[in-house]
This record gives C-alpha cells, sequence and structure tokens, in this order.
C-alpha cells in the first residue's frame, strides 16, 4: 500500500512532532533526575521525583506508541520500506526495545523512587531515576542521526527487491523494444513513400 502525497507528508509531520515530543520528554526526565540526585533539599528531591512518575505514567507510553505507528505507517507506505534499508531496520528495533525498557525498567524504577521518598526516606538508587532517561536519550539522539543522514545502504531483502524490479523493467523493455522492430508492412510503407 502507498500513501498519497497528503497522506504521506501528514504521517511524517506527525511522526516527526511524536519524535522530539518523545526526544524532550526524555531530556526533561532526565533533567528532573539529576534534580533529584545532586539536591540536598528532601522537598526538591520528593517534586522530582513526583513528576518524573507524571511523565513515565501519562505522556512516554503515548508519545513512544505514536511514535512506533507513525513510523511503521510511513516504512509501509513508502518506498523506504520497513526491511529494505538498514537505518529503518535499526530505528524499528531501537523503537520496540527502548519502549520495552521504558514499561519494565523505567517506570517501575521512577515509581519504586516514588515510593521510597514519599514515605521520607532518600532517594534509594541514583541509577532509578538517572539510568532510563541517560540510555533512552543516546537512543533517540542515534535515531534522530541516522534519520538524517540514512547510513549504511540495503539490507539484503532490498538488493533482492531491488534486483528483481529492475530486471522487471529490463524484460519489460525488451518486449517494446522487439515490438518496434517488427517488420514493417510493405503496403503502409509505399503508402507513406
Amino acid at each position: 500500500m502507498k500513501l498519497s502525497r497528503p497522506a504521506r507528508r501528514a504521517t511524517l509531520v506527525v511522526h516527526v512532532a511524536a519524535s522530539a515530543g518523545w526526544l524532550g520528554l526524555t531530556l526533561g526526565l532526565l533533567a528532573l533526575g539529576v534534580t533529584a540526585t545532586t539536591t540536598g533539599a528532601a522537598v526538591t528531591v520528593e517534586a522530582s521525583v513526583r513528576t518524573m512518575k507524571l511523565f513515565a505514567d501519562w505522556l512516554l507510553l503515548p508519545v513512544a506508541f505514536l511514535t512506533l505507528v507513525s513510523g511503521l505507517v510511513l516504512s509501509l507506505g513508502t518506498p523506504w520500506g520497513l526491511a529494505r534499508h538498514r537505518w529503518v531496520y535499526i530505528k524499528f528495533w531501537l523503537t520496540l526495545a527502548t519502549i520495552t525498557a521504558t514499561v519494565f525498567a523505567l517506570r517501575p524504577g521512577v515509581g519504586s523512587a516514588v515510593t521510597a521518598v514519599s514515605a521520607g526516606g532518600p532517594l534509594p538508587d541514583a541509577g532509578d531515576v538517572l539510568f532510563g532517561p541517560i540510555v533512552s536519550l543516546s537512543a533517540y539522539l542515534f535515531m534522530t542521526v541516522i534519520s538524517v543522514l540514512k547510513p549504511w545502504g540495503l539490507t539484503r531483502r532490498g538488493r533482492r527487491l531491488r534486483e528483481q524490479k529492475s530486471a522487471g523493467q529490463k524484460s519489460r523493455g525488451q518486449k517494446i523494444s522487439a515490438a518496434a522492430r517488427k517488420p514493417v508492412d510493405a503496403e503502409r510503407a509505399s503508402q507513406t513513400a
């Protein structure tokens, strides 16, 4: 299925906006995590981790899934394809990995930090609020770079599809040239002369 030009453009805008939002949320989470781990004020620590939990619970996953779905629609509805170019394929798998890490590592880590701090204790482990945003931010920056540079060329599948397409165009061109070389009817030739 190929997207029409207006649909492709609209999906691209949604994908870029969602990706930028995901990157911004992660940068915000990192700033809050740094604040929580470096401040000495218990009130600031609690406010930081509670805000992180709010972002992680209500914003992060919807924006992440919007990025994933819009990226899938773009890859499947355009010539880039999902498994034709290495950079698209890598972005897909990194997106799935970061969503999985958000669900199973970042959100539970932030939740345990909120529980500990709300009970009046100190931040149990700085890694709970720093490791997830650092890894996620690194992954998103890497995906942004490869989206712009589009490195590494085609996958094996992409090369095979390109060869099949060019072979089909060559055989179609040979049929046309064979038809063009048919002998001209002598009667028609004498009428035109």
